[in-house]
């Protein structure tokens, strides 16, 4: 084969190359250069790529999400009375943490409601101390959660950070969260499909941090986590036994803001409470 066979042959392959968006060809690529035993034909020969050793140039990728450990959902406790996992009150802060980190991301890329998944601005996880003593359990998030991601800022919120702070507490001393990690359009009632699909979220936040006291806000949060649907003012003034916890039911803070001669009833429970844990009563503010 003379040079200038040889010469248009690498030419044609060049501009193959080129045409296809190759930038840079090693040095083992030239094994793929075709083998010519008559005069070439008018088209250039089909592309190829040596598959040797060395990386020839590679596509631009797409970021490739972070893949996290697997997040092991609990079954539904068999009794109200099941003691916390042993396995998790042995974990430091720093690993309670990092566990409710992994399961905020698969309740963030939840699509088991798909109304909710579609109409939701985002999910509505919990915030607080993976340790505390004291956990706030309240019904479903509503326009203002779903705007800033997290639960009780709203009027309601605010109120009920004046709940804790009347206690010596704040926000961050507390765990606080949801039944349901989405808001219902329209503030709608949860669906009992909803709940049940919920359940597991809110049972393996609870179990992470396994606090001394659940203090239930409103019906549906009582509903989910008791299974009952005896009305609040038969369930008030006494602890219900939840897992290794003490259950305070309370009204929750919106039917304050409609009801305030019901903040007495509140304050009531929370004094419960704080008798309990050894807390002396704050002396209300003049």
């Amino acid at each position: 084969m003379d040079v200038t066979r040889i010469r248009r042959i690498l030419l044609q392959q060049a501009e193959g190359w080129q045409a296809s968006g190759v930038q840079y060809v090693p040095k083992q690529a030239a094994f793929s250069l075709p083998q010519v035993e008559s005069p070439p034909p008018p088209t250039p020969p089909e592309t190829t790529v040596s598959q040797g050793p060395s990386e020839m140039p590679k596509a631009k990728k797409e970021p490739v999400a972070k893949v996290s450990k697997p997040i092991e959902l609990p079954q539904k406790p068999s009794s109200a009375k099941d003691p916390w996992p042993a396995d998790l009150g042995k974990l430091s802060q720093e690993e309670r943490q990092e566990r409710l980190d992994q399961l905020r991301e698969a309740v963030a890329g939840c699509t088991l409601c798909a109304e909710l998944a579609k109409t939701r601005t985002q999910t509505v996880f919990g915030v607080g101390s993976p340790t505390a003593r004291i956990a706030f359990f309240g019904e479903a998030p509503g326009a203002d959660e779903d705007r800033q991601g997290e639960p009780f800022v709203g009027r309601a919120g605010k109120l009920l950070t004046q709940i804790i702070e009347a206690c010596s507490f704040q926000r961050g001393d507390v765990y606080i969260l949801n039944t349901l990690k989405c808001r219902p359009p329209g503030n709608r009632n949860p669906t009992t499909e909803e709940n049940e699909n919920c359940r597991p979220y809110f049972e393996r936040q609870l179990e992470i941090v396994q606090p001394e006291y659940i203090v239930c806000l409103g019906r549906f949060a009582i509903n989910n986590l008791l299974e009952t649907v005896a009305p609040i003012g038969k369930l008030r003034g006494k602890f219900h036994p939840y897992r290794g916890s003490k259950v305070v039911v309370t009204y929750h803070p919106a039917y304050l803001l409609r009801n305030p001669s019901a903040k007495k009833d509140v304050w009531d429970d929370m004094k419960m409470m704080l008798s309990d844990m050894g807390i002396p009563i704050p002396q209300p503010k003049k």
